[in-house]
This record gives C-alpha cells, sequence and structure tokens, in this order.
C-alpha cells in the first residue's frame, strides 16, 4: 500500500520521528494488520472482508498476509455475523466484524443489543465480549438508500456498549488499536466520507489510554477522551466523525469575521467526556452541536444536557443544536439538503451570538 513521509505539523523537528501521511482507509488497514499480528486470537470476518478486501479496501491485503482462517467472507447476513461475534468471543478469541454499510445493522440489532451488550452483564462478568464492530457510518458519498446512516444515538443508548467514531487518520489508527484491546463491546463507526482524506499518522508511539479501574475511560488529553481540535474564545461546536471537518471550515470563515470558535472533536460517544465539554464550554460559555442523525432524541440533546449541567451558571446562551431533519436518511441525490452545511451551522452560531435574555 503506497505511503509517503511527512513530518507531524507542530511536533517536526530534525530528531522528532517521522510520522507517515496516509488516508483513513490506509490507517485503519495498518492497525488491523498490527492487531493481527500481535493477537492471534483476533479474527476478522464480514461481506468482501477476505478475498476483495472490503467494498472500502480496509482489509485489503490481510487475508493474503494472515491466511483465510482469521480473516474471511462471510454469507449476507449480518445477524449471522454478529451471532458468530457471540460464539466466538465466548470462545476465547477476538472478534472483529465488519458490517459492510452502517444501514445493514439493522438485521443484527437483535444480536447486538440482546446478546452482544448483555453477555457480560447476565453472565456476570465471567463471558466478556471482547468484539469491536467496524461499521462504516454515516453519509457524504452519495450511496443509495440504508448506505448512509447515522446510527450512534441508538448504539449510545444501549447499555454494554461503548461507542467511538474518529474523525482523522492518526485518530482512526490508535483508536481502532485501543477499542480491540478493550474486554467490552465497541461500535467503531468510520466516516466513510473522510476515508480518502489523508494526514499525518505517528505510528512510532504506543497507543495511549489505559481504561480506569471502574472499567471507564480515563478523560481529556489522550486518545480516550475529547480532542480539541481548533482552540478559540468565543463558543464552542461540539461534533464527531465527519462534521469534525466541516466544523474546523465552519470556524475558518467565522474568524473573517472576527469570531473565534473553538471546535471540540468528542470522539467517545459513549461515554462522553463530559469533563472535556465542561472545559471547553466553561472557557467559552456558547456551544452549538452538530451531527448528521435527526434532531428529535439525537446524541446532540445528550450533549446540551451534560452542558446545561456542568456549565448552567455561566452560559450566556441556550445550547444549539445544528442537525439532520427528523426524517429517515436519504439516498444521495438529496444528502445536500440533509447534513449540517456550513451556512446552517454559521446560522447556529449567529443565533447564540446574538441570542440575549429577555
Amino acid at each position: 500500500m503506497p505511503e509517503t513521509i511527512t513530518k507531524t505539523p507542530g511536533t517536526a523537528t530534525d530528531t522528532a520521528a517521522p510520522a507517515l501521511h496516509m488516508s483513513m482507509q490506509q490507517a485503519l488497514n495498518r492497525a488491523l494488520d498490527e492487531i493481527l499480528a500481535d493477537d492471534p486470537k483476533t479474527v476478522i470476518f464480514g461481506e468482501d472482508c477476505g478475498r476483495l478486501g472490503g467494498v472500502f479496501r480496509i482489509t485489503d491485503g490481510l487475508q493474503a498476509k494472515h491466511g483465510e482462517d482469521r480473516v474471511f467472507d462471510t454469507p449476507l447476513a449480518e445477524s449471522g455475523i454478529l451471532g458468530m461475534s457471540v460464539g466466538l468471543a465466548m470462545a476465547g478469541f477476538h472478534p472483529i466484524p465488519e458490517v459492510q454499510f452502517d444501514g445493514f445493522a439493522y438485521p443484527a440489532i437483535n444480536q447486538i443489543i440482546c446478546q452482544i451488550a448483555r453477555m457480560n452483564y447476565r453472565s456476570r462478568g465471567t463471558l466478556p465480549m471482547p468484539i469491536t464492530l467496524r461499521v462504516p457510518s454515516f453519509g457524504g458519498i452519495r450511496a443509495p438508500e440504508h448506505h448512509g446512516e447515522s446510527l450512534e444515538a441508538l448504539f449510545a443508548h444501549v447499555p454494554g456498549l461503548k461507542v467511538v467514531s474518529p474523525s482523522n487518520p492518526h485518530d482512526a489508527y490508535h483508536l481502532l488499536k485501543y477499542a480491540a484491546t478493550r474486554p467490552d463491546p465497541v461500535i467503531f463507526m468510520e466516516p466513510k466520507s473522510r476515508y480518502w482524506q489523508k494526514g499525518p499518522v505517528d505510528v512510532t508511539t504506543a497507543t495511549p489510554g489505559p481504561a480506569t479501574p471502574d472499567g471507564g475511560m480515563d478523560d481529556g488529553g489522550s486518545l480516550t477522551g475529547a480532542r480539541v481540535a481548533r482552540e478559540g474564545r468565543h463558543l464552542t461546536l461540539v461534533a464527531w466523525g465527519a462534521m469534525v471537518a466541516r466544523c474546523l471550515q465552519v470556524a475558518e470563515l467565522a474568524a473573517e469575521d472576527g469570531i473565534d470558535v473553538e471546535v471540540l472533536d468528542l470522539r467517545w460517544l459513549k461515554p462522553i467526556d463530559a469533563e472535556a465539554l465542561a472545559r471547553s464550554v466553561g472557557k467559552t460559555r456558547r456551544a452549538v452541536v452538530v451531527h448528521e442523525a435527526p434532531l428529535t432524541s439525537g446524541l446532540g440533546a445528550e450533549v446540551a444536557q451534560l452542558i446545561t449541567q456542568r456549565c448552567f451558571d455561566t452560559l450566556k446562551a441556550p445550547v444549539e443544536r445544528v442537525t439532520g431533519f427528523d426524517v429517515p436518511y436519504p439516498s444521495g441525490d438529496l444528502e445536500d439538503e440533509y447534513i449540517p452545511n456550513i451556512d446552517r451551522i454559521l446560522f447556529g452560531i449567529q443565533r447564540v451570538l446574538e441570542y440575549r435574555r429577555g
């Protein structure tokens, strides 16, 4: 797989270790390759994951390198893929199944909620479920119906599941390696519209972030918490996955008008890094949450509540949400109308900045 060498921005020195410059697709592929090499109990499977290397080529070349027993194709049966993951985990394996497109997860919801999420609790800790379910997620590639969804609120609502979504190649590499070491199931939501965006990936440092003794995550500053993608003073944009890049574009445009926007990349959607939210919004005193999923009962409501709970005394305006609409996720030709665009996010910022108490 072609890779070029560059220096990590902000850390480049003559003695600093070089970072690889690669796409998120390449970073995920490399992470899976290393996970397979490090852990002989890891198995990867799904529709077209073996010989083809996946429709997005995330598993490209892994079957040839690690063998057909460890990287293999499955029938077109998502419930069977996740059901087999349960059995493999109970037998001591570390499954990394792939649901080919997010909308294909619906037929497997029963296995995810009733088996994967509950088995550790049901067995009083004797049967952990070290399953990392990779789900190419969200829209932005103009795919047909069921090939673009935003299911984070559905997954995050289920006790027993952890949910994460990277926004850049470096995080994708390290977050996937971290997720694969967890004793509990992790839903790994990959923003498919970002698969081909390149960036620096430091593969020379160990993946950080041990779990806390109670099984939770440590807070900000490492890959197990949220990340400040852009520092700002006047308002915080909270986003995850593909929306982080869009919010960074918005922040640059807002800066032309003298508005200094901070962008907080949430990364972990369950558990949410509430302390990082409090730090950022406690500083800016205003917040807008941006996500592709519908507004009603979306994850933005949970984020807004966490901000309100921790920053109520200092907030200068109610938390705003800029989201998809309360309709089924549309097919590709309507995505531009559905997914929050730059203008809608800028209007959200304007509403918050112009808010005046009655």
